[in-house]
């Protein structure tokens, strides 16, 4: 961003808060780009008694995750991943537990958890072209992001 959304005088790095942020320079202005994080849902859903393990159609095509999703303005993220499993999965959630919050600083967001047990039959959005039925036993978490989360979840159940 080179000016300033507010008052179109000229953006610069500068020390706030003892951070570096993009800044307005105008004296009158106060607008600072803050960066932060997008919170996101992530959820962990339980299917006949296996772990959904979605594949997203922008990703590598041997990456498989969680399902996931952006909250709408004002939505409750519990809200928000029961709505998620709704439309991506075509899956009525039953019951839902928090795991946790994680950072993902790659992405600047931060991931509210849950695991959901879920009935229906799937039927993929057009945002996922496959998915698999995972063992809770077989899944092999990664080290950030929904992988966190995954952990801790199969640490709850001593499988990790």
């Amino acid at each position: 961003m080179k000016y300033c959304p507010e008052c179109k005088a000229d953006m610069r790095e500068q020390t706030i808060d003892e951070v570096e942020r993009l800044a307005c320079e105008a004296d009158d202005c106060s607008y600072v780009v803050w960066g932060n994080p997008t919170p996101v849902v992530a959820g962990i859903v339980e299917y006949d008694g296996k772990i959904v393990m979605a594949h997203n159609v922008a990703w590598p095509k041997h990456f498989f995750s969680v399902i996931t999703g952006f909250l709408e303005k004002g939505e409750d993220p519990a809200e928000a991943m029961v709505r998620e499993t709704k439309e991506e999965l075509n899956l009525d959630v039953q019951s839902q537990t928090l795991v946790g919050a994680y950072g993902f600083e790659q992405m600047n967001q931060v991931i509210i958890a849950y695991h959901l047990e879920a009935t229906g039959e799937i039927k993929l959005n057009e945002e996922l072209d496959d998915y698999k039925l995972m063992e809770k036993s077989d899944i092999k978490p990664w080290d950030m992001g929904t992988g966190l989360a995954l952990k801790d979840y199969l640490k709850s159940l001593n499988l990790m």
